[in-house]
């Protein structure tokens, strides 16, 4: 299990960047809390394949409604990911799986197929 952080660290709304290992690949993530819910997020754009945040940990818009991509101004949906406005509207974000327990934001394990 890995611990990403505590939800009492995330502001709602609020947003945090972590670097993870996960199946032998380091990513950089971004956990967005929002309305009593959490969300976790490559921290990619899907239009130049750039980290959304130019400033460490700054990835919502000024509002706190959308994930904004400091690039070139996309917004994303911090529930569905997907792009909202911007160069890249109709695609989305690559999810990363998150959950809460025990008041702690975690890595959601991977499904096992069988």
């Amino acid at each position: 299990m890995t611990i990403l952080c505590a939800l009492a660290d995330l502001a709602d709304p609020g947003a945090a960047g972590f670097v993870v290992e996960r199946d032998g690949q380091t990513l950089s993530v971004l956990v967005v809390r929002r309305r009593r819910k959490v969300f976790g997020w490559v921290n990619s754009c899907p239009h130049l394949w750039v980290p959304l945040d130019l400033e460490p940990g700054r990835f919502l818009s000024l509002t706190g409604e959308f994930i904004l991509c400091a690039m070139h101004g996309a917004l994303f949906d911090p529930a569905s990911g997907a792009c909202i406005l911007g160069p890249c509207r109709g695609q989305g974000l690559k999810p990363y799986p998150v959950t809460v327990r025990d008041g702690m934001v975690i890595e959601a394990p991977t499904p096992v197929e069988i």
